[in-house]
């Protein structure tokens, strides 16, 4: 549906000049499902109060973005990195990324979907940022190794065709002693069992690719890297988004009860599973 640079030719050199070859190829099925899927759904759109790819429009998301996550400016420092180059894979509209520009990072953003990319220029053009953002596949990156000192895939690998590939990718472009920020889905967590009790779909869960992880399993995928820390989180908070009867319930009784409960009982149960690792 979109151009996307080739990388299936690559062959793997260790001096860093090109990026390792694609577990999935460039026209795999799956691969261009995935894509064609981002291709046609932005995140959060629904929430949008102006036309998308005005500054109101991105404004919009990202007032939605962090009211939504509460806790993502309290886990990750934004303004910390200033002079740091980061890497973000599945950068979306580059929400995430406008921070940390601001803060002073050297930002690259890469993403599958032409649409995000695209929509990404603009949000960056008109906060007068500069930003390195490419079409480019995050299971075969096109950087050398050792690359970058932060490398950011916030809800991204629950949805790629390999994730363990990814973040193997992740793991190359990494210098050493660099760090790894990434969040994927908690299969054992609260807002999975409701979604199930109550019969409402998650967010995308119609895109083709969508796995929850437990703490283990996330743990396992992140083998590599020589520290590991997760940070379950993501509690429930008021849905805006949602309409009816059982939206009612949740705001009003499922949110006020839940947040009754300390923390550290119901920790384990957060619906991300933050990890930040050093390589």
């Amino acid at each position: 549906m979109s151009e996307i640079a080739a990388a299936k030719n690559l062959k793997p050199k260790r001096n860093g000049t090109l990026a390792s070859p694609p577990r999935v190829a460039e026209d795999d099925p799956l691969l261009n499902s995935i894509r064609e899927y981002w291709n046609a759904h932005i995140h959060d759109l629904a929430i949008a109060k102006h036309p998308v790819g005005t500054q109101g429009f991105f404004d919009d998301l990202e007032e939605y973005r962090f009211d939504k996550l509460r806790y993502l400016p309290q886990v990750v420092d934004f303004n910390g990195y200033r002079g740091k180059k980061i890497l973000e894979i599945g950068c979306g509209v580059g929400i995430d990324l406008v921070r940390f520009a601001r803060g002073g990072a050297q930002v690259t953003g890469v993403d599958l979907a032409q649409q995000s990319i695209q929509l990404a220029k603009k949000n960056f053009e008109q906060r007068g940022l500069k930003g390195d953002l490419r079409l480019m596949n995050g299971e075969a990156l096109e950087f050398a190794d050792n690359s970058f000192d932060v490398v950011y895939a916030h809800g991204v690998l629950q949805y790629t065709a390999e994730a363990g590939q990814m973040a193997r990718e992740m793991y190359r472009v990494l210098k050493p002693g660099g760090e790894a920020i990434a969040m994927v889905y908690n299969r054992i967590s609260w807002l999975n069992a409701l979604s199930k009790v109550m019969k409402v779909e998650l967010e995308h869960e119609d895109a083709p690719v969508l796995k929850k992880y437990s703490i283990g399993e996330f743990k396992k995928m992140l083998a590599p890297f020589s520290t590991i820390r997760l940070v379950p989180e993501r509690f429930p908070v008021a849905s805006r988004l949602q309409t009816g009867w059982k939206a009612m319930a949740f705001n009003r009784i499922f949110v006020p009860a839940f947040n009754l409960i300390p923390r550290f009982i119901v920790r384990p149960l957060g619906w991300h599973l933050m990890a930040f690792c050093r390589k």
